[in-house]
């Protein structure tokens, strides 16, 4: 019975956790009206100061957390944690008077279905050589046009193919959105058909990360962790890459967009794609960094005799990983708000829950793609010269290390081509010469 209880406070913590991360960051943009620059402005500090709060928690359950359920029992710190959820559910509950709830548009995904469905059945007819002639919301029946409440977005000329979902069929005796769509539906797809190559690009990143929480802890289990009579755990070192993170926010926030304001000429400091091709350089000198000082490890492990030992402690202090962990911490808070920035920014209206979960789909992929990874490398490197024994004094951890720097930085060229290529929703349409509209917003 107890089993039964415990599996199923872990499904429905997975399932609120999930639910919560892919509702909350667009919840919390929905706040700011995009048409007004100065609330544009505080909706990037707003995902600066939500990631950086997210990781005082991180730090809060790794060190104080820990220390209470060694000391004093684990049911205290699921005690801790259910009061710290309540708290935050009361305080969340205690402004629904004041939040600003934007009006649902539909499915994303039907839509998305819609389009290529109605594109694929008109796929024999030909695009008329004038765009206007497309359906779009102007030809809408007013009481539609009101429920709709779209913002109008202009004709642009990748994945021609989708217009056809726009063309109006005489031969169609009743319209239904499996058989037409207007032409800022077939833009709004073309927006989330945008994204995708930037989304592609991404999850070697969560790939570098997965390592700071299985081979870097496994490294640090085996060099000395000694301070005084005190001795580290090693899945603590996680203490230095949270604190990167809080310390990389505030710098950002305070002295990076200053300068980069003055420089770029950038209200914003780095744009969203910048930001993201920063924690990409920062993950690859973080993978050269571990490769290094595994070669350090590995050299002190044979040079006392201690590489046919797994349970030995090399003398070689485990401050010497600290250096990865700091580089990936600091490119996890550039990839991460640039990306949460980035997906919902750059989403149509009505899919930002949806574009959410297709950022956070590029962690899970990483930590997939490192597990394929890690596969793959077994099977390659077989068991006569493994990379990644069970022993890792014996093993070439450090190649893995300079195969995953490589990745990264073949995936980063691909990166900044297709981060060149894209052009950014707001400039689309001031080039247009469309303001940018606010969905209307309704207040309860």
């Amino acid at each position: 019975m107890q089993l039964i209880i415990l599996y199923l406070a872990l499904y429905l913590t997975a399932l609120g956790t999930g639910g919560l991360k892919s509702s909350v960051s667009g919840f919390g943009s929905d706040q700011f009206d995009e048409s007004d620059p100065k609330e544009r402005s505080q909706m990037t500090n707003f995902f600066n100061w939500f990631f950086f709060f997210i990781n005082i928690g991180s730090l809060g359950s790794v060190t104080i957390l820990v220390y209470i359920q060694d000391n004093l029992g684990r049911e205290w710190g699921y005690g801790i944690c259910a009061c710290a959820i309540v708290i935050g559910l009361v305080v969340f509950l205690s402004g629904t008077r004041r939040y600003r709830f934007k009006k649902l548009v539909g499915s994303p995904l039907t839509q998305i279905a819609a389009v290529f469905v109605a594109a694929w059945k008109k796929r024999d007819l030909q695009l008329p050589s004038d765009p206007a002639l497309l359906f779009n919301i102007d030809d809408v029946a007013d009481g539609l046009k009101k429920k709709k409440k779209k913002q109008k977005l202009p004709h642009s000329k990748q994945f021609r193919f989708l217009d056809k979902a726009a063309i109006k069929d005489p031969s169609v005796q009743e319209a239904n959105k499996w058989n037409l769509a207007t032409l800022t539906d077939v833009e709004e797809v073309k927006l989330v058909l945008r994204m995708l190559p930037i989304w592609a690009t991404t999850v070697i990143f969560w790939t570098v990360y997965a390592q700071m929480t299985t081979f870097s802890v496994s490294q640090a289990t085996t060099m000395n962790r000694h301070i005084g009579n005190f001795q580290i755990p090693p899945a603590s070192l996680t203490v230095f890459f949270v604190g990167s993170i809080l310390l990389t926010v505030p710098i950002y926030d305070r002295l990076i967009v200053p300068i980069a304001r003055k420089v770029l000429k950038n209200p914003q400091g780095l744009t969203p794609l910048q930001r993201i091709a920063v924690g990409l350089v920062l993950s690859i000198i973080a993978m050269v960094a571990a490769a290094l000082t595994e070669i350090k490890r590995l050299r002190v492990a044979s040079s006392h005799g201690l590489t046919n030992d797994p349970a030995a402690q090399i003398p070689l202090s485990v401050f010497w990983l600290v250096p990865q962990f700091l580089l990936v911490g600091a490119g996890e808070a550039f990839t991460y708000i640039g990306q949460l920035d980035f997906f919902l920014r750059e989403c149509p209206k009505g899919m930002k829950t949806m574009s959410t979960g297709l950022f956070l789909s590029t962690l899970s992929l990483g930590f997939f793609v490192s597990s394929l990874l890690v596969t793959i490398v077994h099977k390659v490197t077989g068991n006569k010269k493994p990379w990644l024994p069970d022993n890792l004094n014996q093993g070439r951890l450090y190649d893995f290390y300079w195969l995953l720097a490589i990745l990264s930085c073949l995936n980063l060229a691909i990166y900044l081509v297709f981060a060149k290529w894209y052009v950014y929703k707001d400039k689309r349409l001031a080039d247009e010469g469309i303001e940018l509209e606010e969905a209307e917003p309704t207040f309860h």
